[in-house]
């Protein structure tokens, strides 16, 4: 098996690490074999037919790097095989870079407390980075915090979607709490 990934220049430092590091231990951690090409930004991921879960992972996480997030973020996805990464791309949403820096703006939030909080209440990992939107999360997680970004794109004030996020975790406790009682 084979697969591609084009990255950004500015990432491929990050995947490839210190040394080669992060990408000899994505290559060890997911029995794959990945070259990258530094000038066109070019990612090849080889692996074998019995490993197609960990070359997938290995797609995923090079993904995962690519719209910001660290290597020790993205590598948590090989620990965890629920947790999923989800990208939501904004230049269709937006009409030009002004309002583009306007989307991205209200879900980082003043000095990052946006997207902080938005962490904190859905156990969700956000990465904003160029024209996209990373998330990393456990499904129900996502799919919460996935809402609560449509709801800031939509324009809705900051306080009605931390209410949201506040009655969902709220919902998630009680559900937890009857679950087991």
């Amino acid at each position: 098996m084979m697969q591609e990934v084009k990255i950004v220049g500015s990432r491929v430092g990050v995947l490839i690490g210190k040394a080669g590091a992060t990408k000899k231990e994505l290559e060890t951690r997911t029995h794959t074999t990945i070259t990258v090409d530094s000038k066109e930004g070019l990612v090849k991921v080889e692996g074998t037919e019995e490993n197609t879960i960990p070359f997938l992972r290995a797609v995923e996480i090079i993904n995962a790097i690519n719209r910001g997030f660290s290597p020790e973020r993205a590598f948590e996805m090989i620990e965890d095989e629920d947790l999923l990464l989800e990208v939501i791309d904004l230049s269709g949403m937006a009409d030009g870079p002004h309002q583009l820096d306007r989307l991205r703006g209200r879900i980082i939030g003043k000095d990052g407390r946006a997207r902080e909080q938005i962490e904190d209440m859905t156990d969700v990992e956000i990465s904003v980075f160029g024209k996209t939107i990373a998330l990393i999360g456990y499904p129900e997680q996502l799919k919460t915090a996935r809402t609560a970004i449509d709801m800031l794109i939509e324009g809705v004030p900051h306080e009605n979607v931390f209410a949201f996020l506040d009655k969902k975790k709220k919902e998630s406790k009680q559900d937890m709490i009857s679950y087991y009682y």
